[in-house]
Order: C-alpha cells, then structure tokens, then sequence
C-alpha cells in the first residue's frame, strides 16, 4: 500500500524553522503564484466544465423520460449522483470566487448549482465554509471537525452514550455508511439556517431569493421523479441518487484533514501564519486527470487552501512551487495515495473512538 509523502521528513511544528526574515513565509510563495499568473481566471475551463455537466444531466433526464416507469431507470441514479457531485463542486469553486472576480456573476452561479440544482442554501455552506478554511482543524474554531455525529479528538468522546457512544466507539467503520445521508443532510441544514432568525442569512431578499430556489429545487425533483416513475419507483430513485452522492461528496472531503495536526494541540497553534495554518492541517491526494475530476480538485487541498480563490485546473500548476517553498522553510508538505489518504483518516478516527471501546470491553 502507498505510505503518505512528506516534505520534508515529517517534524514537530514547533521544531520548524522560525519565520522568514523580512516578511512572511507566505508573501514570496504568493508573489511566485502571483507572477505564474495562477491566481488569473478561467472563466472558459469553468464553461466548458459547466455545459457539459448541464448536458449530462438533462441527458439523465431525457433518459428518465424514454425508460418510463420501469424499475431499469433506477440505473440513471448512478451518473445522476456523478453529474451532482460536479453541480457541488462548481457551487464550492463559485463561493471561493475561483470563476469569476465578478461578485454578481459568482452569485448567481453559486446559486444555480447549491440552491437551485442540489437544494443546499449558499448563504449557509459559505458560512461554515468559510469559518472552516480561517482556522482548518482547529477544535474551537473550525465547524468542520466539531464534536458532531464524528468526534474528531479523544476528549469530545467524554459523555458519549447510547446512540452516540455507538457511533463513536465504531466511527472508522461507520463512516461511509453514514455518508449516504449527507446529501440528504446539506439540504436539511440549509433548510434551517434558512430559517433561523440568528442564521447566516440575515438579508430579507437574501432569504427570499434562497428560499425560492430551494423550494424551486425540492419541487422541481419531486414532480420530475413522480411523473416520470410510479410512486415506489421515484422514492427509491431519490433514495439511490441522494445516497450516492453523499457518498461521493464524503470521498471528497473526507482525507483532506482527519488525522492532520490540529492547532489547539500546540501552545503556538493559534499564532501560526497563513501558511503553516494551512499546510500543516492539510492532506493532498497523489493521481491523474481523473483523480483531479473524481475529486473536484480537492485532492490539492494544500494548494486550495493557501489560495482559496485560485482556479481549479491552476492547482496543479501551483503544486511544484507549495511544494519548493515548503521544503526550503522545513515546513513539512503531506500527499499520500488514494487509497492510503482513506486509511490514514479512518485510522485516525479509529483511535479517537478507542477510550470509548475500552470502557465498553470490546
């Protein structure tokens, strides 16, 4: 099995060399990028990749509508779930401004692919979002890896019984299981920021806009599903389709940063700089061209995270010179392997439940 690579070879933060003399670690990396021209737009890739995906799913639905009410049409869930994923992962690079620098035109993208196309709330993901990429890993901070169905540090697990104690003694190897409700989930927790009155939309036609798109969505798929397919048939449709997407979207995210450092567990965490704040709690994922499409471009999650707002096919680009960079500050630099990047987050999730497992003798 691939082992993880890191750049160098892996030492304690504190140990890392101090910041770099005349300025920040960050600001030479950002002026190489910079001069690269990485960080400009690419507004035709993003067009390309847009069409084809709207094709692909008006494809499904043409399908939908030649197969008719026959179970056989259960089949089309599969490339729906991909088509969705894609939907998410243009919404995700929209809220990042990684389309356009037009702010109008990131909006309204944003809101076709997350509201309108996957009955998620845009105001609520780039909330949580964006609260996640200011602090990564950070117990305290980041919503992310907050004590949840998951727990993501041994001392979350404190008080854990029952149903919970359950989840958490057994978290690594429930995981993808619990996956297939998190398309499900995004649209709830969408629904009920939309709805709270301390919730991130706090704009009355905000709230309007979202709240009709969202409605627009749900409507939309449940006529589309039970004219096309009988009653049974179009709820097992919704079930496959919603699933497997979790389950995608759970692939993507997942190794991006379980089992990664975490600054609370330092005395110098939360005075780290831009840069090791978000090198040293990310995780990239070796591969081609279909890993970056599989994956959405999240698998060059460092790079993603020191330029939130660079263009997805630019990452790549980016990698040689994160990578340099890191190397000649001693700030160590982690990609692993597809597989290998699963069993070291779901390793680690496997310790955190272990104090749990003890108590109940298993």
């Amino acid at each position: 099995m691939p082992q993880a690579t890191v750049l160098p070879p892996a030492a304690a933060p504190a140990a890392a060399p101090a910041r770099a003399r005349g300025g920040s670690e960050f600001s030479p990396l950002l002026r190489t990028v910079r001069e690269q021209g990485l960080l400009r737009h690419r507004p035709g890739w993003y067009a390309r990749g847009i069409a084809v995906n709207l094709l692909g799913i008006a494809a499904v639905v043409t399908g939908l509508a030649l197969i008719g009410p026959s179970w056989w049409a259960l089949l089309l869930a599969v490339p729906l779930a991909l088509f969705s994923a894609r939907a998410a992962f243009v919404g995700h690079d929209a809220g990042h401004a990684q389309i356009t620098a037009n702010r109008r035109a990131s909006r309204v993208l944003q809101l076709v692919h997350a509201n309108l196309l996957l009955g998620m709330s845009r105001e609520w993901w780039n909330d949580k979002h964006n609260r996640h990429h200011a602090n990564p890993n950070h117990l305290d901070k980041d919503p992310d890896v907050a004590a949840d169905v998951l727990v993501f540090a041994e001392h979350q697990t404190a008080g854990r019984t029952g149903l919970r104690g359950f989840l958490t003694r057994h978290q690594a190897w429930l995981f993808f299981p619990l996956t297939t409700l998190e398309g499900i989930a995004l649209k709830v927790y969408g629904v009920q920021a939309l709805l709270a009155k301390d919730g991130p939309c706090r704009d009355r036609r905000e709230r309007l806009v979202e709240g009709a798109l969202l409605l627009a969505h749900f409507a939309g798929y449940a006529a589309l599903l039970l004219t096309l397919l009988t009653p049974a048939q179009a709820l097992v449709f919704a079930l496959v389709h919603q699933m497997l997407l979790g389950v995608h979207l759970g692939m993507a995210f997942a190794p991006n940063h379980k089992g990664m450092e975490r600054p609370d567990e330092h005395a110098d965490g939360d005075s780290w700089g831009h840069l090791r704040r978000q090198v040293l709690t990310s995780r990239n994922i070796r591969g081609g061209a279909l890993t970056d499409w599989f994956l959405g471009g999240l698998n060059y999650q460092v790079e993603h995270h020191l330029f939130p707002s660079m263009p997805r096919p630019n990452l790549r680009l980016a990698q040689p010179a994160v990578r340099a960079h890191c190397a000649a500050l001693g700030v160590p630099y982690t990609e692993t392997g597809f597989v290998d990047s699963y069993r070291q987050a779901l390793g680690h999730l496997h310790e955190v439940g272990a104090p749990l497992r003890g108590e109940g003798g298993e």
